[in-house]
């Protein structure tokens, strides 16, 4: 599945990295896309293994604030 996220609290390329380490501490992720300047991250995951409300609270834990972009889902 790939799902585009809301990501308010991300200001430079500093941000953007720690956003996309989540990818190495939550199995099932294949990839994350994170910018700053568009304020959004875009996930690619296996729902099997991991799922967005893990998601959610990893980058919760970050200090950022994410949500699910309605407008935006892939599959």
């Amino acid at each position: 599945m790939k799902k585009t996220f809301r990501v308010a609290g991300m200001h430079c390329p500093n941000c953007v990295m720690r956003v996309e380490g989540i990818e190495d501490d939550l199995p099932g992720i294949r990839s994350i896309s994170a910018s700053y300047q568009k304020g959004q991250m875009v996930v690619e995951y296996d729902e099997t293994i991991v799922s967005e409300d893990e998601i959610l609270q990893a980058v919760e834990r970050l200090g950022y604030h994410p949500e699910p972009d309605r407008k935006s889902n892939h599959r």
